[in-house]
């Protein structure tokens, strides 16, 4: 497997070079999101609000964190299954989000959203969690922190490993995967 070493924040030309199976490796920074924190975001977007960081060519990641042991910046970093997101996906991407990172197939609307907002739908490894945190070298709260473990995070990672799975030419990896009998 061929790996493109990206960083962010994604500029529109970065978003056109992606098509769906790429392997890529992302340094900079990511924005970690689940439930509770899109919601709030979301929550901000319908009332004109600023968010928290800077949304233009950004990445969230749907990541359920565990604590960090003793001498680590963080826990087990692993995946969360993404369609629980799709619901806020529209709001972040017409605010300028170019991509997020998850786990799991997205429903036929998000896609469409992908293609339309020029963006794109990344996999990452469930089940490499410890691995995963390893890519991350450095973790601040930056909004949202009563949520606790769903707090609002900003990480530095490098090398981050991910793979796209839909891309603004309506690309799906696990489609195509599915349709030619391929496991992933």
């Amino acid at each position: 497997m061929n790996w493109r070493k990206l960083d962010t924040p994604f500029s529109g030309a970065i978003i056109e070079s992606l098509r769906s199976s790429d392997a890529v490796l992302l340094s900079g920074a990511l924005y970690v999101a689940r439930d509770k924190a899109h919601e709030r975001l979301c929550g901000m977007i319908a009332r004109g609000e600023s968010l928290p960081f800077p949304a233009e060519g950004q990445l969230i990641y749907y990541m359920g964190p565990s604590p960090a042991p003793p001498g680590k910046i963080i826990g087990a970093a692993g995946p969360t299954t993404s369609y629980r997101m799709d619901a806020f996906t529209e709001p972040l991407l017409r605010n300028g989000i170019k991509g997020v990172i998850g786990k799991g197939r997205r429903g036929a609307d998000v896609k469409k959203m992908l293609q339309h907002h020029r963006a794109v739908y990344f996999a990452t490894y469930g089940g490499a969690a410890a691995y995963l945190s390893k890519c991350i070298v450095q973790s601040d709260v930056i909004a949202f922190d009563d949520l606790g473990p769903e707090a609002l995070l900003r990480l530095a990672v490098k090398d981050f490993p991910v793979l796209v799975v839909n891309d603004i030419y309506g690309g799906d990896l696990y489609e195509d995967a599915i349709r030619n009998g391929k496991r992933l």
